[in-house]
């Protein structure tokens, strides 16, 4: 049935007007909306760090882009849809990174191309950022640089350094005692912020990125001037550091223990002084929860360690209770040292909050490297702000959380260390200790003291046969 043609004359008439305003709408629409805008790119930044390049596009209005690499020879095209440069590429100062030039054109008329030349091969990503108080619309590309070495498994790690570096074909106990290794204790130094974050910024302009930068160089020097430490930069320049990247550096160092420098901030100019921060326990069991379900994913924590060792069986509970017995040991030493830097910061900066903090900031997360964050001060407090910036109290804190961090390792060094050798040098004089001298085994040892090998490593929390000239045994009675 015509259903049009069975209706009245009034009905057919409102009909038609109103398919002929639907007809009409598109081009009302348009003509309210105006001619589109293009997009001026206002500035281009970069900044370049190690293991990757970050180049940001200050916008007048988004644009939707298409980011694409090309090889022989290595190039990325970023094309920005009706878009016009106002600013001059030429001026970006390229150093440091991949990128050796910069060409732009213009692209199906309307469009921006810009060519980043490449000396080396790279994988980009890119997203947009909304305005915020210091910038307006941002385009933000950055170029990872590949090969960069995977995260360790903290369980892994903490079972590879439980295993032997015995000779494979060795009967047990009669490996012979290798050199002490005399190794410094490794401390990660990170400067919060970086780059495109500048991270808290004081009343007459001071960035936070800027001064933590300042102490965090200031710090590495103290523990590089300490006998038995190395200190180690997570960034070393103007750029950012993703959060988790921070701590998969510090891992990749094999740090023994990471602290992050930043500077607090606060709406009233009043607050003031230091703060430590650790790790929270809901923060660590969560962590532990993400860590697991990554870890289950991964083939070579299932498929074995080096090959060596397997964990095919055993079950995610004790997965579960050996991750958790490694998170609360490294919390534990975390809120020990907190505590040593914080009795030692109030001597130079009055403190925001009298004992250690916790928290669940991201950096915090290493479940194998006991982790401190530090706010050094209020940089919105007036006073606090002009002194960070003074050179002499930059040192004043460098110097009161490396004294805080050095009298944990001097009474707790870990096995290898240069300072768990110096211990060990006024040990082995009491009539039940024995330092261990070159080509001894344990084996011989037992007989030489009538202990069985069992007992003897039992004693000493011995889990292989791998043992270090100098190293003091406890003798048990037999």
């Amino acid at each position: 049935m015509n259903v049009i043609a069975t209706m009245s004359g009034a009905g057919r008439r409102c009909l038609k007007r109103w398919a002929t305003a639907a007809a009409l709408l598109p081009a009302i629409c348009c003509a309210l909306a105006g001619p589109a805008v293009a997009a001026d790119v206002d500035n281009m930044r970069l900044w370049a760090a190690p293991d990757h390049a970050r180049l940001v596009f200050d916008l007048s209005s988004p644009v939707e882009a298409d980011v694409f690499a090309l090889e022989n020879p290595d190039r990325l095209v970023i094309d920005l849809a009706d878009s016009r440069l106002a600013t001059d590429s030429g001026a970006l100062n390229l150093d440091g990174s991949a990128i050796t030039s910069v060409r732009t054109g213009v692209r199906d008329g309307d469009d921006l191309r810009v060519v980043l030349d490449l000396g080396r091969r790279v994988e980009p990503r890119h997203f947009s950022l909304s305005p915020n108080d210091q910038y307006g619309h941002r385009l933000v590309v950055d170029l990872e640089y590949p090969g960069e070495s995977p995260v360790d498994d903290p369980i892994e790690t903490m079972i590879r350094a439980q295993q032997p570096d015995a000779q494979p074909d060795a009967p047990s106990g009669q490996v012979k005692a290798a050199p002490h290794p005399k190794r410094d204790i490794i401390v990660a130094v990170d400067a919060g912020h970086g780059g495109e974050d500048p991270g808290a910024i004081g009343g007459n302009g001071t960035r936070e990125k800027d001064v933590v930068l300042d102490i965090a160089r200031v710090l590495k020097r103290i523990i590089d001037d300490a006998p038995g430490f190395r200190g180690v930069l997570i960034r070393d320049g103007d750029y950012y550091v993703g959060l988790r990247e921070r701590t998969r550096i510090a891992r990749e160092q094999k740090a023994d223990f990471f602290v992050s420098i930043h500077a607090d901030a606060f709406s009233s100019s009043r607050p003031k002084g230091s703060s430590v921060f650790a790790l929270s326990q809901r923060g660590a069991t969560s962590e532990t929860a993400k860590w697991l379900a990554d870890s289950e994913n991964r083939a070579d924590l299932i498929g074995g360690v080096d090959g060596n060792l397997s964990l095919r069986d055993k079950d995610e509970v004790l997965r579960g209770v050996l991750l958790d017995l490694t998170m609360t040991a490294t919390l534990n030493d975390s809120l020990a040292i907190g505590g040593q830097v914080l009795d030692r910061l109030k001597r130079v900066n009055p403190l925001h909050k009298p004992r250690v903090e916790q928290a669940g900031f991201v950096v915090l997360k290493s479940p194998d490297i006991p982790s401190l964050l530090v706010e050094t001060g209020f940089i919105s407090n007036p006073q606090e702000e002009r002194r960070l910036k003074d050179p002499s109290h930059q040192r004043g804190l460098a110097q009161a959380v490396f004294s805080g961090i050095e009298a944990h390792f001097s009474r707790n060094p870990p096995p290898g260390s240069l300072l768990a050798w110096r211990r060990d040098q006024g040990r082995g004089q009491a009539s039940n200790e024995y330092r261990i001298k070159p080509g001894d085994t344990l084996s011989e040892i037992a007989a030489r003291h009538q202990v069985s090998l069992a007992m003897l490593k039992q004693a000493n929390e011995i889990n292989g046969d791998s043992i270090r000239v100098g190293q003091v045994l406890r003798i048990p009675r037999s």
